[in-house]
Parts: C-alpha cells; structure tokens; sequence
C-alpha cells in the first residue's frame, strides 16, 4: 500500500481491492466455501491455520493481497477467526449494526479484517452495509443496534473477486439478500504480532494526498464530531509513522501541552518546596 492508501484507511477504517482476485480462483471459490474451510483456535500463527496448498493460503498470497496485509498488520500476523457467510436467495434478515467482538481499549494497535466476495455483489443482493468514519469510535458489540441508517453509511456493491480489508472497530452490518442467487463472503481477522510502524511504501509520506485523504468529511460528522475525529486520526497516524509531532489542525497537539516542569517561585505541593526566582526577574 500507499501512504495515500494508509492514509485512505486511517480516515475511512477500509481499503478495497476490486476484481482482483483471478476469475479461475473465484470459480473454485464457491465449492470450497461450502465445504467449509477448517477452524483453529483464536490467535493461530498463520501458517498453521492457512498451509500451503491451502485455498485461503492461495487468497492470501496473490501479490495485492498480500501487500495489503503486510502494510496493515506486518510479517507473521496470526489468524484471530475466520468464517464463511452465505446469505440465501430471498432470504436472511438484515443485522443489527454493531462493532464486532467487544469493546476494544487499545488505542496503539489494531487488528484488519479481510472480507472476500467470489462473486458480484450486486444492491439487491444486499451486500454489507458500514459506516465509513467510525472505527475510531469504539463501542461494545450491538451497542449501536437500535441505529438502522447513519447519514454516510454505504452499501458494498462489487465485482466478482474482490477484496476488502477493514478496521476491526468499524461500525456494521449484513444486509438481507433480496436477489435470486446467494451471497458469498469469506472474512479473516488478522491480530498483528510487530508494531504496526510504517509497515507499508512510505515513498509518498509527504505527498498532498496523504492530508487529503486525513480531513475526508463523512455525513455523519457535524462539525464538532468532525474535529473530535481529526484528533482521532492524528493519533493513529502517529503510532503509524511514529512522527509524534504530526497534526491536522492543532487539536491534537493543544491537547499534549501538559508542561511538567516548575517555573522559578512557584511552590511544589509534592515536596512542599518553594523555588525562589533566582535570575529570573520575577519579583
């Protein structure tokens, strides 16, 4: 990935590879996600959940595919889960929107998940409704349930073969499947096992592209919610960049000005001394 692209991933919590899985590996798609692919425990390293051979090793290893995980969660990720989701034709009811897993508290890491569709996803189909924006507002699970639409939210519509890789703390839900055909999606959640610290082509870092994709505006946003969310974009590029000194506006960086140092004359309670204003002029 770019640092436009992280960029990208940072403000809207996705990154979409459209059609980029080979159509012969999609035709095989179908039959093996109806067989089921086997199950490890949470936290597999991955080349015990996905061997070589595997059809998901083989997803994982196409060259865009790969770069992608590599830039988000670095070399060695383990598998956290994966599932297989199949939504029948005229059927299914549309979920609740909800974060997945519970609250999540970590604030310097984050896990991605991959969402493949073997084939076309079109509006009737319903595809997977999100709310671009929201992944740094976390929230526990079906907290958000009661919400059925949020200015900003969209529908994936796609073509066959393509990947999506999304923040774990974005906000969604399946839509029901109004078509005459199924729904096919196969999700892996990778945990990383590196510091995610520019993992991804940095060649661009500086580009214009970079702020632009960071001050995207979502309908959801008023303009008090939109500042609180450049604050919360500027935090994550730092831990990507390690640039603690970056900022969008100077939200951030007010908040960080918490001087610890004791100005000459004034009384430290802690030890209950009074440092005297010695050259200072301070009279």
């Amino acid at each position: 990935m770019t640092s436009v692209e992280m960029a990208h991933f940072v403000s809207h919590g996705s990154f979409a590879l459209e059609a980029v899985v080979p159509q012969a590996l999609n035709e095989r798609a179908v039959a093996v996600l109806d067989e089921g692919i086997p199950h490890h425990p949470y936290g597999t390293p991955l080349d015990i959940a996905f061997p070589a051979g595997s059809f998901a090793r083989e997803l994982i290893s196409l060259p865009a595919v790969a770069g992608a995980i590599q830039s988000l969660v670095g070399p060695g990720p383990t598998v956290d889960h994966h599932a297989v989701h199949v939504r029948p034709p005229r059927g299914g009811e549309a979920q609740n929107m909800h974060g997945d897993a519970i609250l999540d508290t970590r604030t310097t890491a984050f896990d991605a998940q991959l969402m493949y569709y073997p084939r076309e996803v079109t509006l009737d189909q319903g595809g997977t409704l999100s709310v671009p924006g929201t992944h740094l507002r976390r929230i526990n699970q079906t907290g958000i349930g009661r919400y059925q639409n949020l200015a900003g939210q969209t529908r994936l519509t796609c073509p066959a073969g393509t990947v999506v890789f999304l923040h774990h703390g974005i906000w969604h839900g399946g839509r029901r499947n109004d078509s005459d055909v199924p729904r096919y999606m196969f999700k892996i959640r990778f945990n990383p096992t590196v510091r995610q610290l520019r993992l991804w082509n940095t060649d661009d870092i500086d580009a214009p592209g970079v702020r632009a994709e960071l001050t995207a505006r979502f309908g959801w946003t008023n303009a008090n919610e939109g500042r609180l969310e450049l604050v919360n974009r500027a935090k994550l590029w730092r831990t990507l960049t390690g640039d603690q000194d970056f900022d969008i506006d100077y939200y951030l960086t007010r908040e960080t000005l918490v001087p610890s140092f004791i100005a000459p004359g004034a009384t430290d309670v802690r030890l209950g001394a009074h440092h005297p204003a010695d050259g200072w002029g301070l009279h």
